[in-house]
């Protein structure tokens, strides 16, 4: 017998089919907003990682030699593969870029609610635009997927801030700041207690005095308070561009979901601009949901032309948190339309109804066992059949089928030939 590796998941048909619906809702979002679908490898040269973070990344990924001498790893995010992507065929691809796409990623860390070895996601990108637009464009996506799985403003909430608003403030201390380094500090605020907070910070070059000063006003998330504590032109311009994708978010419809939250941070290198991470508004949830935001050196970084790109990704280790929490994650149940139970030798006739069935678009089950009548009654109830139209030698005799209706124990006899006749949905009361 087999055990199941640590931090990665089995899922069986009911399970499965609530994820399926999430990932439709999130995926059909990103449709209708324009976003099209691409597929992407699951391994890449571990390079395109290491020489972005330093080699002690390598602790965090799946990496081997392969059999050609290259070091390769089991991809542990999208971003970078879509800007390999966006480079290849930088020239040939119309402006803007909307790309989508759901897979699964692997990264070594350490199991925890929400958070497996092996996870699924959405991601969803826009390359080529540095307007206020893009990042509005990617916040509404976001916030219709999440309103299509049910959920409303009083089940989650954006924090919304911009990387060069910590940037510029740590930069306008007179003293030396790891501003890489404090940033990351601050995306751990809300884990970390504040005595270990503010000394971590100090541990960045700021004084105890300076680093309780910088969080009082990010903690305040005035954005004139932080404009008159920075008297930075790096500042301002950060400010000016936020409250632009906040006038745009308004204008998509999203504005209601929207936080300024000067603390967060988002704790990868290669974000440039806005950022923001979905969080559950009654804080049962304790940790964000997804997040995203603007990077736009990372083209260049890879070889292309400067080309500007905000995204997001939705994860479906985090994601079923906030809707069992909101109560709107779907049954994890299997479901189906029809079940067609065979008593004799009608597999002709049988199997003729479940094609027309399953022709107008249902979900149709047949029996492959041979089963007795009573076993195949159990059999439909437990994938939870609406209807059973039952196929028999007696009832063919005279020309008929039987349709029952499982949920209320009725039952009908219907002409085989009227059945399913000009009905896109027979039901037992169609007949009856």
């Amino acid at each position: 017998m087999y055990d199941r590796l640590k931090g990665f998941r089995d899922f069986y048909p009911g399970e499965m089919r609530a994820r399926r619906e999430a990932m439709d809702a999130v995926e059909d979002a990103a449709r209708r907003y324009g976003f099209r679908e691409i597929g992407t490898p699951a391994m890449e040269r571990a390079e395109m990682w290491t020489d972005k973070s330093g080699d002690e990344i390598v602790s965090e990924l799946y990496d081997f030699e392969d059999q050609g001498g290259r070091h390769v790893t089991l991809t542990p995010e999208l971003t970078p593969t879509v800007a390999r992507m966006v480079v290849a065929k930088q020239q040939a691809l119309s402006k803007p870029i909307k790309w989508y796409s759901t897979r699964d990623f692997w990264r070594y860390e350490e199991p925890q609610s929400g958070r497996n070895r092996e996870f699924y996601q959405t991601n969803v990108d826009v390359f080529g635009s540095s307007e206020p637009e893009a990042d509005a464009e990617v916040l509404a996506t976001a916030a219709d997927a999440l309103t299509s799985l049910g959920l409303t403003g009083e089940d989650f909430e954006f924090h919304v801030s911009h990387r060069d608003v910590l940037g510029g403030a740590l930069e306008s201390f007179d003293a030396d700041v790891q501003v890489r380094d404090a940033i990351r500090v601050v995306d751990k605020r809300a884990k970390l207690d504040y005595d270990d907070y503010i000394d971590r910070l100090a541990g960045t070059g700021l004084s105890t005095a300076q680093a309780e000063a910088f969080d009082d006003v990010i903690a305040s998330n005035d954005l004139d308070d932080l404009v008159d504590f920075a008297e930075s032109e790096r500042v301002t311009d950060a400010v000016e561009n936020l409250r632009a994708v906040l006038a745009a978010t308004e204008d998509y419809g999203v504005r209601e979901y929207v936080d300024v939250s000067l603390a967060t941070a988002r704790g990868l290198d290669y974000y440039t601009g806005v950022v923001f991470e979905c969080f559950d508004s009654t804080g049962e949830v304790g940790r964000s949901v997804f997040g995203g935001g603007r990077y736009d050196d990372l083209i260049e970084s890879f070889g292309g032309q400067p080309t500007p790109a905000v995204g997001f990704a939705t994860g479906y280790s985090t994601l079923p948190l906030l809707c069992q929490r909101a109560g709107v994650w779907p049954e994890e149940e299997i479901r189906t339309d029809y079940y067609v139970l065979s008593v004799g030798d009608v597999r002709d006739v049988a199997a003729r109804v479940a094609r027309d069935l399953r022709d107008r678009g249902h979900v149709v089950e047949t029996d492959v066992s041979g089963r007795s009548f009573g076993a195949q009654m159990n059999y439909a109830d437990s994938i939870n059949a609406e209807t059973v139209v039952i196929v028999g030698e007696r009832d063919l005799a005279d020309g008929n089928v039987t349709v029952k209706d499982m949920a209320s124990g009725d039952q009908t006899q219907v002409p085989v030939d009227a059945f399913p006749g000009e009905h896109d949905e027979p039901r037992h009361d169609d007949f009856a």
